[in-house]
């Protein structure tokens, strides 16, 4: 009978050690709505480099060079939405890949012609895509910079025309992305 009970005393802690697993993933309230993320920092191998592709080819303004070593650029005046730096990564590889790390960077444009206009300054500058996609959400181009940082540069749909499947839930997708198309945008 001992033995039973301390099985049963088993499973029952398991039960409970499960439901505080499942309830310790967000045991808080959210964060507020309007929290975002606000930059990135990138560890470059070239700071002339890669200021060369975020300035000269996607556009971003260089809001301060501090020191020889880092930049900081942004779009429309903020202080900076990407810095970059070479503090300890000056003349180094990119990570091996199946190694952890950013996996990539995303870069909104606030509309689709927006997004078109950056294909074109990648078509100018022959920068080759890893890919373009259509998410529903959103549509995006997906590259690499200097470095081999992941970039993604995206325009989200109107949230009233997001996907959404029979319960209401968000239902993206992944479908190929019509460059033609959004050149003519």
């Amino acid at each position: 009978m001992a033995s039973q009970r301390t099985k049963d005393d088993q499973l029952v802690v398991r039960k409970i050690v499960v439901a505080r697993r499942r309830s310790t993933l967000n045991p808080n309230p959210p964060i507020a709505a309007g929290t975002r993320v606000g930059h990135v920092h990138l560890k470059v191998a070239d700071l002339d480099r890669a200021l060369g592709f975020y300035c000269g080819v996607l556009g971003f303004e260089l809001t301060q060079r501090y020191g020889p070593g880092a930049g900081f650029v942004s779009a429309g005046g903020y202080h900076h939405h990407i810095g970059l730096n070479t503090w300890e990564s000056r003349r180094g590889g990119p990570p091996a890949r199946g190694t952890t790390g950013l996996y990539h960077l995303a870069i909104l444009y606030p509309t689709r012609a927006d997004l078109a206009d950056a294909l074109r300054r990648l078509i100018a500058a022959g920068i080759t895509l890893d890919g373009a996609s259509d998410h529903g959400v959103s549509q995006a181009l997906y590259l690499r910079d200097p470095d081999e940082n992941g970039v993604e540069l995206y325009w989200d749909r109107p949230e009233a025309e997001w996907p959404r499947d029979g319960a209401g839930n968000l239902a993206m997708v992944t479908e190929p992305l019509d460059l033609e198309d959004l050149l003519r945008a």
